[in-house]
Order: structure tokens, then sequence, then C-alpha cells
């Protein structure tokens, strides 16, 4: 007897959800634009209706042909991102919920997914600060310890609050010290590319001119000629050394610790920029150092944080040397001496502190005055620079152009 074939399984479908662009207005009247997942338009305006919000238009966001387009997160999208968490920790709003009003509204796609991979985590059983540990290329041990402090002791607002002060003073510190490195770089390249125009392009032109002359050209101008013919017959084999050693020294740097570590001595001594760039360190050590001692972590563990954020490997060993010492019962301030990189207003500004037991508040200060201190020194060597960049670039152009016109000007003597 023939069987009749199985009837098949069926499978859930998983429902497809949208992306709908709104605008609306509030319970106060106040104008609002977003965005939100749902699966119809209808059930769009139904959530946002729910939500206390009157929805004027709700519309299908159009979708990108080459989807969406992933940013590279940077440390001021992380500090951004932590100042938001400590903001709505304080007005009340429940941890999952902040991940979700972060995540979703944020306009960098891999941040968003970072965020909402967190939240996830989060709701899946894992703390805050476990969560922040699987990304350790954008959350410090720093960070993930001052998180953990704080869901330990129950002021995780708080405990925010200081990580997102802290992040955002050491970003604005770094900016001002690349606004301090960027002028150099920019005089080097603006004059490269300035003489390799002129030597390729306007050179050549004043050469074919000089031909018809017959006469002797003048030392100058010939030396000049024969860097321009240089050029032209090189420019592939310069180009591809410029790049060469650009790339050499990035890959240097990035692999081998005894390059960085020649790399932050010698820059400690470049005059000026070294003066900033010393000033720097101390600045962000006292402000990690002052952060970590306030959120209550002992000053030993702290120190391990304290040394990786400093920026420079001569303050990095500095910090671990002072380290054993202080575990050693070694009172900070004599650490801080011995290592000869803090000057005695830093030293004697810890020593109070050690003896008030207010070395936070002390700590604090000195980084508040050295960030002062690098924010007039950068400001300073900007407004030194800009007449420098203007001169150097005049000198090497104006060489050129009375290189070439060194032998018109004998013609017309001659004459």
């Amino acid at each position: 007897m023939a069987q009749a074939p199985a009837a098949k399984k069926s499978t859930p479908q998983k429902i497809k959800n949208d992306v709908f662009v709104w605008e609306a207005v509030d319970k106060k009247g106040g104008r609002m634009k977003g965005e939100v997942q749902a699966v119809s338009e209808a059930l769009a305006r139904a959530d946002l209706r729910r939500q206390g919000i009157t929805p004027l238009k709700v519309k299908k966001k159009p979708k990108d042909l080459f989807g969406p387009r992933k940013k590279k997160i940077k440390p001021k999208d992380i500090a951004v991102f932590l100042r938001q968490m400590a903001t709505m920790m304080e007005a009340g709003v429940p941890l999952v919920q902040s991940f979700e009003i972060i995540g979703r509204g944020h306009e960098n796609p891999s941040m968003a997914e970072m965020i909402l991979s967190i939240k996830a985590d989060v709701e899946g059983g894992a703390t805050f600060s476990s969560s922040l540990a699987k990304h350790p290329v954008y959350f410090d041990k720093l960070v993930v310890s001052l998180v953990a402090a704080g869901e330990q002791s129950g002021a995780l607002e708080s405990l925010l609050d200081k990580i997102a002060t802290y992040k955002e003073k050491i970003e604005t510190l770094k900016g001002k010290i690349k606004k301090a490195l960027f002028y150099p770089a920019a005089v080097i390249v603006v004059a490269i590319i300035v003489s390799a125009i002129l030597l390729v392009f306007v050179v050549p032109q004043f050469q074919d001119l000089f031909r018809s002359f017959g006469a002797d050209l003048p030392a100058f101008t010939l030396m000049v000629i024969k860097l321009s013919e240089f050029v032209q017959a090189w420019w592939w084999a310069l180009t591809f050394g410029f790049v060469a050693i650009g790339w050499g020294l990035t890959q240097a740097y990035r692999r081998s610790p005894a390059f960085v570590r020649q790399i932050d001595i010698w820059s400690l001594k470049i005059p000026v920029i070294g003066d900033i760039l010393h000033k720097a360190a101390i600045a962000r050590f006292t402000r990690t150092l002052a952060t970590m001692f306030s959120a209550g972590v002992p000053l030993v563990e702290a120190m391990d944080s304290v040394a990786t954020a400093t920026g420079n490997v001569i303050f990095e060993e500095a910090t671990y040397r002072m380290r054993d010492d202080v575990a050693t019962g070694t009172q900070l301030q004599l650490t801080m001496r011995q290592s000869n990189l803090f000057p005695n207003m830093v030293v004697q500004m810890v020593a109070i502190g050690e003896e008030s037991g207010s070395l936070d508040d002390m700590l604090n200060k000195v980084a508040d005055f050295y960030e002062e201190e690098v924010d007039n020194m950068v400001d300073a060597l900007s407004s030194l620079l800009e007449p420098m960049i203007m001169v150097v670039i005049g000198v090497l152009v104006g060489s050129l152009v009375i290189a070439m016109y060194l032998p018109i000007f004998k013609l017309g003597s001659v004459i």
C-alpha cells in the first residue's frame, strides 16, 4: 500500500525589520527627529505613540546601494560614549536601555555595532567591565579597572563621570600635542611639494630659453638645472624612496620596542617640542593617577594603568620602577624625586597630598597646571611657526626664481 509523502515541517520565517525615518512632536510640543526599526510604517507609528511621541511623518529610510559605510572608531568616539553613559545613568536610565539608546542613535556604524554587542553581553549576564574588556583596542585596562571598581562599590554613575572627564581631558591634551607637531611636518611637506613642482615643470621651461642664449650660465643657475634634470630623471626612485622610508619607520615604530624607546628619548630632547612633550607626560601621569586613586584603586595597582597612559616609554619605565618602590613601602614623592623626571614643584605637591590625605586633589591641581602650560606653549609655538612657514617657503621659492632669472639679468646688463 502506497504511503502518503510526509508533510514538510514548516520553518518559521524570520521577520525582517525595516528602518523608518520619523519626524514628531513630544508632549511639550517640541519637534523631534530620529530613526526606528519596525516591520511596517503602522507599527513604527504605534511604537512612537507608546513612547509618548506624536508622529508627523514616518517613511522608510532609503537603502544605500553600497551598504552602510563603516568608519574607524576614534578615541573621541569612546570619550563621547562614556560621557553619554555617565549622563544617562545619572538621569536614572537603566544600563541596558542606555546602550540601546546610544547604539541605535550613533552615526558611526562601527561604533553602534560595538555598543550593541556590549549590550548583548550585559543582557546575557556579563558585567559591564567584562564586556568592555572584550574590546581592548578601544577600552584599556584603566577604563576596565575603573568600571569594575564602580560596579563593586555601587557607584558606577560617579565613576563613569570621572572616566568621561578623564578621557575628555586626555583627548584634549593629545589634540594639543598633535597640533604642536603638525606645523613642523607641514613646513617640510609643503616645502618638498613646492620645490618638486618648480623643478619638474618650471625650471625646464627656462632651460629651453637659456639654450638659445648661447652664453655661459651662472653657477647657481647651473646647479638648479642639474637638480631639475636629476629630479625629472629619477622622480620615481625618489617617490619610492620616500614611501619606503615612511613605511619602514612606521613598521619599526609598531614592531620594535627599542626603536620606540630611542624615538621617545630623542623627542624629549627636541628644543621647545621636547619641553611640550615632557609637560604633557607629567599631565597625563598626574591626571591618570588622580582618577585611579580617587576611584579607590590601590596606589600600587593604579601605577600599572598610569604607566601605559603616560604616552612615553621613559615615563612608563620610571613608573614601573616607582610602583616596585611603593610596593616595598617607599613614599610616592621619594620615588618621583629619584626618577629625575618630575620638577620639584610636582614632587612637593605630591608630598603635601600624601601628608594631608588629599593626594588625588593635589594630583588634579598639578594636572590642571601642566595642561594649561601645554596649551600656552602650543599656542606660542603656533604663533612662532606660522611666519617661519612663510619664510622657509619664501626662501625656497625665491632661490629657485632668482636662479632662473640670473641669466636674464646678466643678458640685460650686457645689452
